[in-house]
């Protein structure tokens, strides 16, 4: 039987948790005719020990490979037959299993969904041949020279940390992972507890509790979560030469707010302004007036208890160090002169229309209730996160500036044919 229910007439969410502790959160959207739905697993590659290194990522690959009443074939046909979509992924606080599917079909849909993570077999001979293909994926990344700057970065930025480790482990441990490992795994994290299920579009709320009720309600998973350590950003250099390539690419990060925090808007703001478009100062000035760059941009990475803002750009080896000295020279002119008024006012029109559109499908509404609740543990309507971008003064962005665009933050990885180039810290003053 459910227990807590809550609901927010305006945005038509209700919210329910089962006495085993799972979570079930639905947005009614009347206008579509489609359904989205997912289970989320609160745990991602952050919770894993060294040696467990991409075992969430395997486990997310294992429960596709067969349930107790479906082979993989039944599984991907099932959806099929209903024009549905089946998709899954693995974070690094997060596993995700969705489905979107015309309304009329949201019943079988979950029936697939449910069974993938309630019923696994890890067979011993889907196990071997899942390493084969997960070290496949592990090779095509290796290929990959943005990704493996952005691996290098990450390594460099949460030194010696879980959260700095390739979401797909290495070779030796996705080699080393076996059934008992996994189903110890699978028991522990995938927990009732650690489960949240959210659905988005045309649907009844106690429609879908009724569906996860019959499916979860009597689960009762052993084992405890391990603690997720505290992250704790740290300020390293890093440069690997790789002839091969064409191009070097260079990432230069700092800390930022942690997700849940109360001024984490300011950081959204401020790295719009940086790099969040073609308008945007470094596309500007690197690529349009320097003509140093085809790709330039800034990201940020949030989690729920640290933050990342980095910048990427792609150029010609030989012009590392000028690329490197105009990042620093635009962290200077934020961190010492006030963001004029147009320029803000473009940059919170960006992110707002960002937002907006960003949330026009269901499978996104979906997504959204889940990131909301897992690090949130609220429902954060749009017009409140709209009001927190409009809320941002130019004086906020300058102070956001000055607490982390520090020579002392800056962590920098460069990958690329650059023989022996470094750079040191005194060359990161800004």
């Amino acid at each position: 039987m459910a227990s807590a229910k809550r609901s927010s007439k305006k945005a038509l969410v209700e919210h329910t948790s089962l006495p085993n502790g799972l979570t079930i959160i639905t947005e009614r959207i009347p206008s579509v005719r489609s359904a989205s739905v997912g289970i989320w697993v609160a745990s991602g590659s952050r919770r894993e020990a060294e040696a467990e290194s991409g075992i969430s990522h395997f486990i997310e690959h294992m429960l596709f490979k067969g349930t107790t009443t479906r082979s993989a074939e039944q599984i991907a046909r099932e959806v099929d037959s209903i024009g549905g979509n089946l998709d899954a992924f693995t974070s690094r606080e997060l596993v995700s299993f969705n489905t979107k599917v015309l309304d009329e079909h949201i019943g079988r849909a979950w029936d697939v969904l449910a069974d993938l993570v309630s019923n696994p077999m890890f067979r011993e001979e889907d196990i071997a041949k899942e390493k084969s293909v997960i070290l496949e994926e592990i090779k095509m990344d290796a290929d990959n020279p943005e990704y493996l700057a952005h691996e290098m970065f990450s390594k460099s930025f949460w030194k010696g940390q879980a959260i700095g480790r390739p979401i797909l482990g290495n070779p030796k441990t996705v080699k080393s992972f076996n059934k008992p490992q996994l189903t110890q795994f699978f028991e522990r994290v995938y927990n009732p507890k650690n489960i949240v299920v959210t659905a988005a579009g045309q649907l009844k709320h106690d429609q879908i509790v009724k569906m996860v009720e019959k499916s979860f309600g009597a689960v009762k998973r052993k084992g405890k979560l391990s603690d997720i350590e505290q992250a704790a950003p740290q300020a390293g250099i890093s440069f690997k030469d790789k002839p091969s390539l064409e191009q070097a690419h260079i990432i230069l990060g700092v800390p930022s707010y942690a997700m849940p925090h109360a001024r984490r808007f300011d950081c959204y703001v401020l790295s719009t302004i940086l790099g969040g478009g073609m308008s945007a100062r470094l596309f500007q000035n690197i690529r349009e007036k320097h003509g140093l760059a085809y790709s330039v941009f800034s990201e940020l990475n949030m989690y729920r208890d640290a933050g990342c803002m980095a910048v990427y750009a792609g150029a010609s080896a030989n012009t590392v160090p000028k690329v490197v000295e105009l990042i620093l020279a635009e962290f200077k002119n934020l961190k010492n002169e006030v963001v004029p008024h147009e320029e803000l006012r473009r940059a919170k029109d960006n992110l707002k229309g960002s937002l907006m559109l960003g949330l026009e499908s269901t499978s996104s509404r979906m997504a959204n209730l889940a990131r909301q609740e897992i690090f949130f543990n609220r429902f954060i309507s749009m017009d409140e996160m709209l009001d927190n971008i409009e809320a941002v003064t130019a004086e906020q962005v300058m102070a956001v500036a000055n607490r982390f665009l520090k020579k002392e933050n800056i962590t920098l990885a460069v990958l690329g044919p650059i023989g022996d180039m470094k750079l040191s810290r005194a060359d990161l003053a800004c």
